[in-house]
């Protein structure tokens, strides 16, 4: 158990493995007995280690319900419906700029100089992206859509849902995270009681 001690901690402090952000400790979860080894750790702290449903990606969850638990899966659970719109909206942004099919998935990749000539060139996507960088979840203050694209990509970043391989070289990858946010909108349609704006059910049509 101490050569995954690095790896427990990670886990611990609420990071989400995937093959884009860690590849070796990606691979090292899907093996059946080395998940039953770290579970039979995690018990005593009421955490199991989860997955999302198509597997793209790790991360602790309770094994419990219980009044501590529920007190902070509600806390998380508020926190993560704050950031959606906006989060929504710059994946749609991205999708219609990139020109995708799809929404975006873990392992897509996103050249930050493609994304900036597309939108400036699209009076549209460049009013969108103002509005959007002056979210309280990014905090721009710039009228210039390169500064305004830079403060949201390196937020966006911050929150574990981008991976940049090279600090030199302006290209992210999606990480699995954000497999996590889709489940998340896909409950929220699925559930009839949890409260949404009309904001976000008009957007969750991408998924």
């Amino acid at each position: 158990m101490i050569e995954n001690g690095p790896l427990l901690e990670r886990l611990l402090e609420g990071e989400f493995i995937c093959a884009v952000t860690d590849e070796h400790s990606f691979h090292k979860l899907q093996n059946a007995q080395l998940v039953e080894d770290l579970n039979h750790f995690l018990r005593p702290l009421n955490r199991r280690v989860a997955k999302s449903e198509d597997g793209a990606v790790y991360f602790l969850a309770y094994c419990d319900l219980n009044q501590q638990a529920r007190q902070q899966l509600s806390h998380q659970f508020n926190a993560t419906v704050q950031s959606l719109l906006p989060m929504l909206e710059w994946m749609q942004l991205v999708q219609e700029a990139m020109g995708k099919d799809g929404a975006l998935s873990a392992g897509d990749t996103i050249k930050l100089q493609d994304f900036e000539s597309k939108v400036v060139d699209n009076q549209s996507l460049s009013q969108r992206l103002a509005q959007l960088s002056s979210d309280k979840l990014f905090k721009s203050t710039s009228d210039k859509s390169d500064m305004q694209i830079k403060q949201v990509f390196k937020r966006i970043k911050e929150l574990g849902y981008l991976y940049q391989p090279h600090k030199d070289r302006l290209f992210y990858i999606v990480t699995g995270k954000v497999e996590q946010l889709i489940e998340l909108v896909r409950f929220i349609k699925d559930e009839e009681n949890v409260p949404i704006s009309d904001d976000i059910s008009e957007q969750e049509a991408m998924f």
